[in-house]
């Protein structure tokens, strides 16, 4: 059960709340005044055995009940996988202190990795799987991974493989109960692995519990409970959102449901908008969405001194996330180098004597990245091609991760940073009245269900999420509210926007 924090570092083991456990234990049926000797239960990452040890513990109470001897049911339906041999010792010696009568062999704990085992099938698979980012996945197994898990696309983390190779290794009317990463619920990575349950599996239960920490310390993690049986898809589905780990709501609780999906886009599912709305995207309605530019090296692309060093002609001023803080855009005077002229096509360093001394001088580094790589000639060029006339445009101005009640207007002055995403109108009068209606509870709320919300409550304004949101068809407004609300944007008056907008969609 390995983690890894929000800025990939990697941590120590990260271990389930013992309350959430036998919380899951309890919404699967695993439950000790039943007869539990014919329930075949596996782990796939047993890590040090919060899970088993709660198991075991049912299972002990249940034979006193029913009269069957525990040892030679654990034996023979109970399997537990983890990769680290040292953990899988650590379980054991807890087994061996906590019930002593137990007697395990060696079936029951494998060391061995358990996306590529020869795993049987089971009635019960439960745990906590690995969450290892993309990125720290060995080049190597990556490659197996794809060939053999159609849900590992798309720069998917580890558990989503989990949870593919865990589901088809239920039996009929098996149950699966992980807790991991909601981040599969709604990012493009877990669009395979939603359509895989939506056409194959009976999803009963999400618990979200990202607003709350489930583990035994502090972790970085957006975690939910979900329960999904191997059955024929269902209608709908219990989802509930937990504020308190103490008023974890119970299993029979039928409230909270929601319509079940019937592929792998979810996206309505998780917002809740009012059917009496004539409501329309962004970009239907003539906006264009965007991200600012990524250089592959910004110390060397970017930079204050840029004017000492190249020619002004070359320059543009660049805005960056740091820039649009606490309500407020404060240009910090970078500059960012063109390497393009006006036709987009990559500049004759030669006709630039400043530009070519200073660049040489970091070409060695600049060769290393990868775009270079591709085109050597061009080994000076930004990874995104830059569009000089994007600068003079008036833009909204999203910061991936955003603090800000505002939403911000860039009248022409600058040119974003990939940090950034940007919305750009024909007018400046559209482009107040969409950010007005942008910085309404209305909107704020779709975002929050459709992007998962950063440690601290952040919003975050990806392209992939602005495309989704629903907002009405600013054009059709009336003219006298339209006026309005450019001008209680212009007042900053949040008050002011969400009576209005909450009018004008009623």
């Amino acid at each position: 059960m390995d983690r890894t924090s929000g800025g990939g570092k990697r941590r120590d083991d990260v271990f389930t709340s013992p309350d959430v456990v036998k919380y899951m234990l309890d919404m699967s049926g695993y439950l000790p005044n039943r007869d539990l000797s014919s329930i075949t239960v596996m782990e796939p990452a047993c890590g040090k055995g919060e899970f088993v040890i709660e198991i075991i513990s049912r299972l002990c109470q249940s034979a006193q009940t029913y009269g069957f001897d525990p040892s030679e049911i654990l034996n023979r339906r109970l399997v537990c996988y983890d990769t680290d041999k040292s953990k899988i010792d650590i379980c054991l010696d807890r087994i061996h202190a906590r019930f002593p009568n137990i007697d395990l062999n060696e079936t029951v704990f494998k060391n061995e990795d358990f996306l590529s085992a020869d795993v049987r099938k089971a009635d019960l698979i439960i745990g906590n799987p690995p969450y290892v980012r993309y990125e720290q996945i060995p080049d190597a197994q990556k490659e197996i991974y794809r060939k053999t898990f159609s849900t590992f696309r798309h720069r998917a983390d580890l558990y989503v493989p989990f949870f593919e190779k865990s589901l088809r290794s239920l039996r009929p009317e098996g149950k699966h109960c992980f807790i991991c990463s909601n981040r599969w619920l709604k990012n493009q990575y877990g669009y395979n692995l939603r359509d895989l349950i939506a056409s194959s599996f009976d999803l009963q239960e999400i618990i979200n519990l990202e607003k709350v920490n489930p583990f035994q310390e502090k972790v970085i993690a957006y975690p939910a409970i979900s329960l999904i049986v191997n059955c024929p898809p269902g209608p709908s589905f219990r989802y509930v959102e937990v504020t308190d780990l103490n008023a974890l709501p119970k299993p029979e609780t039928t409230k909270y449901r929601r319509k079940m999906p019937y592929n792998g886009d979810w996206d309505d599912t998780f917002r809740m908008l009012s059917n009496r709305l004539k409501l329309t995207s962004i970009e239907n309605l003539g906006f264009k969405i965007g991200i600012g530019v990524a250089t592959g090296a910004d110390r060397i692309f970017i930079g204050k001194n840029l004017p000492k060093l190249v020619e002004m002609e070359l320059l543009l001023p660049i805005i960056t996330s740091k820039d649009v803080r606490n309500n407020q855009l404060k240009w910090n005077g970078n500059f960012l180098f063109n390497p393009f002229d006006g036709n987009g096509k990559i500049i004759d360093l030669s006709l630039f004597p400043k530009a070519k001394s200073y660049l040489e001088t970091h070409k060695e580094k600049l060769q290393r990245r990868h775009i270079s790589q591709k085109n050597p000639q061009n080994w000076y060029r930004t990874i995104d091609r830059v569009y000089k006339d994007l600068l003079s445009r008036p833009k909204i101005l999203l910061p991936d991760i955003s603090a800000n009640n505002l939403i911000l207007i860039d009248s022409g002055h600058f040119y974003p940073h990939h940090n950034l995403y940007y919305i750009t109108g024909e007018d400046m009068e559209g482009l107040k009245v969409l950010s007005a209606v942008l910085m309404s509870d209305f909107i704020i709320s779709q975002l929050s269900q459709l992007a998962n919300s950063m440690n601290g409550g952040y919003l975050r304004w990806q392209s992939q999420y602005i495309r989704k949101l629903k907002v009405p068809d600013i054009y059709a407004i009336d003219s006298s509210d339209a006026k309005m609300l450019a001008s209680l944007y212009d007042a900053h008056n949040l008050s002011g926007i969400n009576t209005l907008v909450n009018r004008i969609i009623a």
